[in-house]
């Protein structure tokens, strides 16, 4: 195998697929990334079995052949090196040379044939949207995700297509984010992927109108962005039915300025970081609402101005659940709505019919035992 690359290009790909490598298989194989080069181009691939992202950039092959090469240290070596072209050609003894200006190292490699083939997935039924509204919709879910494996669902995020629109869903028994956009197709779709397969695909996707093409199979998702795959294993069994569980009707609501709520939470979550609970109590009142929170550390008090429709009430949260839900959203109004102080609160856009999300009250007389 040789072949020479510009360093740069060689340097995004590899970033790109070390975000598959955890480290969790038992195989030394896939601690590895596996480069293939021929017909003009390298092909990187990292996986760990469940998650699996290639990457192909152009390359100037001059002997076709295939290795796999420590994640790590490779990526390492080509971070460091000079701005200029490197190139990459098998050596003696089970190494491959590394050679970059004055720059020159030999890495001991490992056998390609024993690196796992990657799910054959066929992409014939491909959904398309742009990478730029996708990594928005992900960026307000995926924060809702379960982080306890108890019910394995819910660490993942819901993917469904009905009636032309694309729905996110994620929750975890305290919260539900639910983001939503109308989408050209008219396919009925509903897969559960792993939120850690999300995160990493947010990562990759950037902020731009080209298009991502998205295909399913029954167990797999396939993320084509043109020049990097991403293929992930689906999660299994039933996602819980979410629009049974989000309020639809409420005695009060109210109207407030996002940027203004969220300092005012954050400021007043500072007391309440005794225990796990950060509560904080809402009480609110005709034109304007309360936040108050009392520890050990101290006591803090905030005011907002509201409009309010409806009786007033007062309740409780878990402020860090509010607090990541307000930094996501992106209109300055947002509407809460309450039914009493246990049920859940429902939060939504002023103007744009987007997302909603739903957060479960803190019971006030049980924390003031």
């Amino acid at each position: 195998m040789k072949f020479i690359c510009e360093k740069s290009m060689l340097q995004e790909a590899i970033s790109n697929v070390q975000k598959a490598i955890t480290g969790k298989s038992t195989m030394p194989v896939l601690q590895g990334i596996l480069l293939d080069a021929r017909n003009g181009e390298l092909t990187l691939i990292g996986s760990d079995i469940d998650l699996s992202i290639e990457a192909k950039i152009t390359a100037d092959v001059i002997e076709d052949g295939s290795v796999v090469l420590d994640s790590k240290l490779f990526g390492e070596i080509i971070r460091k090196l000079p701005n200029s072209a490197v190139e990459i050609s098998s050596d003696e003894n089970n190494s491959i040379k590394i050679v970059c200006q004055k720059s020159y190292a030999t890495i001991i490699h490992m056998d390609s044939e024993d690196y796992p083939s990657l799910p054959d997935i066929i992409e014939n039924m491909v959904f398309s949207i742009s990478q730029k509204l996708l990594k928005n919709m992900m960026k307000g879910t995926i924060f809702a995700v379960a982080q306890d494996e108890t019910r394995p669902i819910l660490t993942g995020v819901l993917f469904e297509i009905k009636n032309k629109k694309l729905n996110l869903v994620a929750l975890d028994g305290y919260r539900v984010a639910f983001r939503s956009e109308p989408v050209d197709n008219d396919s009925s779709i509903n897969a559960v992927i792993p939120g850690k397969t999300l995160s990493e695909v947010s990562k990759i996707l950037e902020e731009t109108d080209e298009v991502v093409n998205i295909t399913f199979t029954p167990n797999h998702i396939l993320f084509n962005l043109g020049k990097t795959k991403v293929i992930s294993r689906l999660l299994e069994g039933e996602f819980i039915k979410y629009s049974s569980i989000i309020p639809e009707e409420y005695n009060l609501k109210i109207t407030a300025k996002r940027s203004e709520l969220l300092n005012c939470i954050e400021r007043a979550s500072l007391m309440a970081k005794e225990g796990n609970t950060n509560l904080v109590k809402f009480n609110i009142e005709e034109d304007n609402m309360i936040i108050t929170s009392n520890s050990q550390l101290g006591k803090a008090r905030e005011e907002i101005n509201i409009i309010l429709q409806g009786e007033p009430l007062q309740i409780a949260f878990n402020s860090k659940y509010l607090i990541e839900l307000l930094k996501i959203m992106d209109e300055e109004e947002i509407v809460m709505e309450f039914s009493s102080g246990v049920n859940p609160c429902v939060v939504r856009n002023k103007e744009k019919d987007n997302c909603t999300y739903m957060v479960l009250p803190v019971r006030i007389r049980a924390t003031n035992n």
